[in-house]
């Protein structure tokens, strides 16, 4: 029989301090502000959420911060928010890529407007699903 200590268990984490639950709110704030500007206005949700001052500032909070939340299921969040940003990133860059040769037979301008309205219904719906699950006190699961 042994006499060492039970190890626990995987799934137990720290409780996030309050203020880094609130932090955590404006970062899903600030990316949803600026998915709605691409909305509201002539500018697209995916050029609003990668290249719009409220998303770039929410991703620079997000990499400040990170180290506070490990071992919370804030962690799980912060790493949500940035994998989305980034996949968006990468999902215009292959749109577009595969989009410009097609520009020579017309085709291109409704693969890379279609692309474009498919990868911003994804960011919202990543945001969304984020925020709502933060409101409950969970962790995200991808």
């Amino acid at each position: 029989m042994s006499t060492e200590p039970p190890v626990a268990a995987a799934s137990e984490q720290r409780s996030p301090d309050q203020t880094l639950v609130s932090y955590t709110h404006w970062m899903y704030g600030l990316h949803a502000l600026s998915a709605s500007i691409g909305v509201l206005t002539s500018a697209s949700i995916v050029g609003k959420f990668l290249l719009g001052v409220p998303s770039i500032i929410a991703v620079i909070m997000n990499y400040l911060r990170r180290a506070d939340v490990r071992g919370t299921y804030l962690d799980s969040h912060f790493g949500w928010q940035l994998r989305t940003f980034w996949f968006a990133a990468l999902w215009v860059v292959v749109v577009t890529m595969l989009s410009l040769p097609l520009f020579l037979v017309l085709i291109g301008f409704a693969t890379l407007i279609i692309g474009m309205i498919v990868i911003g219904l994804w960011v919202i719906y990543r945001v969304a699903r984020g925020w709502l699950k933060l409101k409950e006190g969970l962790p995200i699961r991808a």
